[in-house]
């Protein structure tokens, strides 16, 4: 047993531990010692390591793959030590398991590695052991350590041991390493400074929002402690429909604010792919990460993925139909909060909406919450020029809360820049003018 008493750091004494089983695995095959797995001791849970391993109510199994997984990233050299202890001269061990890197010179354990150490050589052991690690492990369920995917033809225990990114910078520096926007993970985190209160939304709106954040509040309640769980379907899919600048990004990303969870928007440029298989393959890893991380996925201008599909004319249009079919199976079964968002509700496929737990408008800001938004917006530190009124403004320019916020930034630069002491009426109705160009719409502004 591990004494939790000593100087030692939570990493030292889990490799430590690790040794110790490993030397006893060894010594009964070598020494024709009885095999006797040691016990970790983990009440002493100040360290990263040791938390995790009693937060989780790890096994010994679990354990020690967490160990294996982990040993890799900082000591290379710990599994050749051990086996050299007891093969001096070298040799073939291929119980043991273990593989190579393209830059790694160190053995990098692997399904095979955890096998040997935990079960020898005695085949029931070792069955019983592979049933754990595929179907019952804490670790590998939730995808924090997985098994690498093998060559056709190949063991399925002879893939490496995997610790995901986010958990090697976890145990290594006790910081939450938020995973980055890349091909493997088309999503990057958003988060807003603002709060509820500079959202501008009708009461409807609102409402249908709230529901969002008591789901998020007591789902766990809702499915365990009222046994939910066997009647409805895990997770929560929400469509916001409403055109741009109404609020539907913000309010994602203050549900994530407010719930303390992770907003990721999906980056759908780089999900859809051209290439036949491709997209589902892009989904299918940002699905695999994304179970279990209790994150709130946002998929923005939703239409192009999860869009109406066709009549089948050609060979593109089955595999896109068969990307909506794939996208329904595994929205259906994500555990988490997912929100789609979109110009307008018609374009998405109507087998999506069915499975909606609710459908919410965004609508154009009307003139009261037009007032609010211009009010809300405008800077406090500067005047405004005498001949500007509020109430005209939000009364006769039917724009977005965004437009408002982009009309505002332009007539406070443009303040700053000419060196003046007031906002002047000229720039608020230059900032106006542009947003409806941009936008393709006319307007009689006299500047």
């Amino acid at each position: 047993m591990i004494d939790i008493n000593s100087k030692k750091s939570g990493l030292e004494k889990g490799f430590q531990y690790l040794k110790e089983v490993m030397i006893a695995r060894l010594s009964s095959d070598f020494r024709q010692e009885n095999f006797v797995i040691p016990v970790m001791n983990v009440e002493d849970d100040s360290t990263p390591l040791t938390f995790f391993i009693n937060h989780n109510k790890l096994n010994t199994v679990d354990t020690i793959l967490l160990l294996l997984s982990l040993v890799p990233n900082i000591m290379p050299g710990f599994l050749n030590e051990i086996l050299t202890e007891f093969m001096p001269n070298g040799g073939e061990f291929p119980e043991f398991g273990g593989t190579k890197g393209k830059h790694y010179r160190g053995i990098i354990p692997t399904g095979e590695t955890a096998l040997y150490i935990l079960g020898g050589k005695n085949i029931e052991e070792r069955k019983e052991l592979t049933k754990f690690m595929l179907y019952e492990s804490k670790l590998l369920k939730s995808n924090i350590v997985e098994i690498e995917k093998v060559p056709y033809g190949d063991p399925v225990m002879s893939g490496k041991l995997i610790l995901t990114e986010e958990f090697v910078h976890f145990f290594l520096t006790r910081k939450q390493l938020k995973p980055q926007l890349s091909q493997d993970f088309p999503a990057s985190l958003i988060t807003t400074d603002l709060e509820w209160d500079d959202l501008v939304l009708q009461e409807k709106t609102l409402n249908d929002v709230k529901e969002i954040e008591n789901w998020l509040a007591y789902k766990e309640v809702l499915m365990n402690d009222w046994g939910m769980s066997s009647k409805i379907k895990p997770g929560y899919r929400v469509l916001f429909c409403g055109l741009p600048g109404t609020g539907k990004t913000l309010t994602a990303g203050l549900l994530g604010k407010h719930t303390g969870k992770d907003v990721y928007r999906v980056d759908l440029s780089m999900v859809v792919s051209k290439y036949i298989g491709e997209t589902e393959k892009n989904l299918s890893k940002l699905f695999d990460k994304s179970i279990n991380k209790d994150w709130i996925l946002f998929f923005d201008e939703a239409d192009s993925i999860f869009g109406k599909r066709t009549s089948v004319r050609d060979a593109h249009d089955k595999y896109a139909n068969q990307e909506v079919s794939y996208l329904l199976q595994r929205i259906e079964v994500h555990p988490g909060l997912i929100i789609l968002a979109s110009n307008f509700k018609n374009n998405i496929d109507t087998a999506f909406t069915r499975r909606f737990n609710n459908i919410i408008e965004f609508e154009t800001p009307n003139y009261e919450e037009r007032l609010v938004l211009w009010k809300k917006n405008l800077p406090n530190k500067i005047e405004l020029e005498e001949s500007i009124a509020i109430e005209e403004l939000a009364k006769k320019f039917n724009i977005t809360g965004a437009n408002i916020v982009n009309v505002i930034q332009y007539a406070c630069l443009k303040t700053i820049a000419n060196k003046e002491n007031k906002i002047l009426r000229q720039y608020i109705l230059e900032g106006i003018k542009r947003e409806y160009t941009k936008e393709g719409k006319t307007t009689n502004i006299s500047i």
